[in-house]
C-alpha cells in the first residue's frame, strides 16, 4: 500500500468489485468518509469508474481543500470524479452553500448539491450540475424535476433492502429512516412528502415502503424505476443490510444482473 492512504483493504476491494460488476459510478457516503484522500485511494485503485462524494459537509472540509482535490483528480484521473457538496447546519444552511459556492474552485457542470428543499432545489438549479437528494419517494422527484428544469440532474439516493421476507425488510429499512427524523431538514422533506409527525414518529409500513425498495431484485428495479418514471436521470442504489460495517458486495452482485440489464 502507498503511504498515506485512508482507505481500508476492504473498501478498495468493493470499489474493483463494483467496477467489475459493471455499475457505472460510486457515491461515497460523505459522513463516514474519512478525509478527501479517501476518494483518491478509490479512485487509484479502480480504472474508469465514476465517484462522486455524496456528500462532502460544507461544514466540515474547506473550500480550499476541496478546490485541491478535486484539481489534483482532475490530473490523474481526469473526469472521474464530481463534488457532490451539502451538509450545511445553522440558522442559514442556503447562504452557507452559497458562500461555499463562490470559494470552490469547482465547475459548475461538476458539481452537485444533497438539495431536498425548493430554495435548495433552485440553488442546485442555478449553481451547480443538479441536484442529489436522498430519503425522498417517486412523487418527490416528480416535484424536483419541476423546479430543476429539464437539463439539470436529478440522482435520487434510495434505500435498498434485499429481503423477500417483509417483516424483515421493513425491520431493516426502519432501523435506518428512524433516525432521519431528528434532522431538521429531513424532518421538514418528510413532512412535504405528505408524512406528518406522526408518521415520523412510528414510521407505518406505507412510509417505509415509499422510501426503501426491498424484495427480489426483480421487485427493487420496479420500485427505483418508479423514481426514473418521475424524472430522476439516475437512482443511487443505498444497499442496506442491518449490519454496519462491511461493505455490501453480495448483495452488489445478486442485484447487478437485474438493475444493469
Amino acid at each position: 500500500m502507498t503511504t498515506g492512504l485512508t482507505s481500508s483493504p476492504e473498501s478498495l476491494a468493493a470499489a474493483q468489485a463494483a467496477e467489475e460488476l459493471g455499475y457505472p459510478a460510486i457515491w461515497l457516503s460523505g459522513g463516514p468518509l474519512p478525509g478527501l484522500q479517501t476518494i483518491a485511494d478509490l479512485i487509484g485503485a479502480t480504472n474508469s469508474i465514476k465517484f462522486v462524494s455524496g456528500i462532502l459537509s460544507v461544514d466540515k472540509y474547506s473550500a480550499a481543500d476541496v478546490s485541491t482535490a478535486y484539481a489534483s483528480l482532475e490530473k490523474t484521473a481526469p473526469g472521474r470524479f464530481t463534488v457532490g457538496l451539502g451538509g450545511a447546519h445553522g440558522p442559514k444552511p442556503l447562504a452557507k452553500i452559497s458562500a461555499f459556492l463562490d470559494e470552490v474552485d469547482v465547475p459548475e457542470e461538476r458539481r452537485v448539491l444533497a438539495a431536498l428543499g425548493p430554495r435548495m432545489l433552485e440553488l442546485a438549479r442555478d449553481r451547480s450540475a443538479g441536484a442529489y437528494p436522498f430519503l425522498v419517494s417517486a412523487p418527490y422527484s416528480a416535484e424536483a424535476r419541476k423546479v430543476l428544469g429539464p437539463d439539470k440532474l436529478l440522482a435520487v439516493s434510495h434505500l435498498v433492502v434485499l429481503e423477500t421476507d417483509a417483516d424483515k425488510a421493513r425491520a431493516i429499512a426502519r432501523n435506518t429512516i428512524s433516525f432521519f427524523p431528528q434532522i431538521p431538514g429531513y424532518a421538514a422533506s418528510l413532512k412535504r412528502q405528505g408524512f406528518p409527525e406522526k408518521d415520523q414518529a412510528e414510521l407505518p409500513d406505507h412510509m417505509v415502503d415509499a422510501l426503501a425498495a426491498w424484495g427480489t431484485p426483480a421487485d427493487i428495479k420496479a420500485k427505483l424505476t418508479e423514481h426514473l418514471d418521475a424524472g430522476a436521470d439516475h437512482v443511487t442504489v443505498n444497499v442496506i443490510t442491518g449490519v454496519t460495517g462491511p461493505q455490501p458486495v453480495e448483495q452488489w452482485r445478486a442485484l447487478a444482473p437485474t438493475l444493469l440489464a
